[in-house]
């Protein structure tokens, strides 16, 4: 059975600024709590997806393009990716 999560867009919180740090990684400021988070590339490239409001599996299916990394694969990462994120408060799912 797919997760809801699968073709819901997420939404940033507008309080959350990401910063690229060098094309791959970055940093995401939540300004309500001052928390700052690092993103691993994987990370960045999902959250940088999420800001063009594109589907979870519209972006597993750009990681595809992007990485060595089965469609499956993709979905699992950007699925708990996304969770995680939405556990620190820093999008809506």
């Amino acid at each position: 059975m797919p997760n809801s999560s699968d073709t819901t867009t997420a939404i940033p919180f507008e309080h959350v600024i990401f910063t690229d740090l060098d094309g791959r990684e970055g940093v995401l400021v939540d300004l309500n709590s001052k928390k700052y988070y690092q993103l691993n590339e994987t990370a960045s490239f999902i959250w940088r997806a999420v800001e063009k409001h594109l589907s979870p599996q519209n972006i597993a299916s750009e990681m595809t393009d992007h990485y060595d990394v089965s469609f499956e694969r993709a979905t699992i990462s950007v699925n708990q990716t996304l969770q995680r994120l939405h556990s620190e408060k820093l999008l809506r799912l």
